[in-house]
Formats: structure tokens, sequence, C-alpha cells
């Protein structure tokens, strides 16, 4: 009996050493920078991902918005009689954004201003504006702004943003005589 528990108490002392050789081996740094970066990422792409998408949307809609108030001018800067439609105006730039539907608020407007003065005072009638621009070379210009706005909502809630957003776009452009 005492034979057996010599050995018996040998092949504990020796699988107390192994255990102890592979508790010394577990205490380098080795391996433990990936499992860091593992858990790091996890707490932290998911949230990143989810913000890329939402001002992805909001990129895409706002290039929408920008791109539906130029065709729109472009519609009625072709010539004066185009200029005052803004049925016209406004078909023209809801195709452009078709993705916005009856969502998207098409608001055109001509006026007048002096040549010599573009960024100064605007007039609403040509004769006003042709009593207004005196002086050699100055002549009254038309002009046809399309002002585009449209609602566009976040696909997630994230709490510092609000969860819709009013994209808003203008574009102005000289009518062609």
């Amino acid at each position: 009996m005492k034979s057996m528990n010599q050995s018996l108490v040998h092949r504990l002392r020796r699988q107390r050493w192994v255990i102890l050789a592979r508790c010394r081996a577990l205490r380098g740094d080795r391996g433990s920078a990936i499992v860091e970066l593992a858990l790091v990422m996890s707490f932290f792409s998911a949230p990143l991902l989810l913000g890329v998408f939402v001002m992805a949307t909001l990129i895409y809609g706002s290039i929408e918005v920008s791109n539906a108030a130029h065709a729109g001018a472009m519609y009625g800067m072709q010539n004066a009689t185009l200029a005052g439609e803004s049925s016209g105006i406004t078909a023209a730039a809801q195709t452009e954004a078709s993705d916005f539907g009856a969502n998207l608020t098409v608001t055109p407007t001509t006026y007048y201003a002096c040549s010599a003065a573009l960024g100064g005072t605007q007039y609403s009638t040509q004769s006003a504006a042709t009593a207004a621009c005196t002086g050699s070379g100055n002549h009254s210009l038309e002009f046809v702004q399309v002002a585009v706005s449209a609602p566009v909502t976040s696909p997630f809630n994230c709490p510092p943003l609000p969860a819709s957003f009013t994209l808003r776009s203008i574009s102005v452009m000289e009518v062609e005589e």
C-alpha cells in the first residue's frame, strides 16, 4: 500500500509540475493584443457602420435635392416663356428626384436684376428693372430661381441626431433671350 501511495504522490507531483509549466507559458503577452482588438472592434464596429449608413443616406438625399433644383432651373432658363411656367419647372425637378415622390417641394420664382449689379436689388417685373437699370451698357436681365426641399428620415435612430432632416437646395440661372 505504501508503494501505491508513493507512486500516486509521485504522479500528482509530476502533474503539478506540468500544470505549473503550462501556467508559466501563459504568462507572456503573446496573443493578448489580438484578443483585445477583437473585443474593441466588437464594441465599436456596429455603431460605426450604422453611422456610416446614416451619413450615406443623407449625402445621397442631398445630391438628389441639389440635382432636382438644378434640373428645374435648367428647364426654366431656356427662354422667357418656360421661365414663367412653374408647372414645367416643378415637373422637371420632380422627375430628377423621383425617389422623394410627393414629398419634394419645389418653389420656382423669376426675378430681374441690372447687369451692372447682379448681386444687387432684385425686381419682380421687367419694367421696374428696365427703369432702374440706367447708364451705359446697363440693362435688365431675367433670372429663374428654383428652391427645392425634401424631408429625409434616418434609417436608424441615432440618439444625438434627429430622426428626420429637411434637405434644401437653391439653383439660380439667367434666362436666355
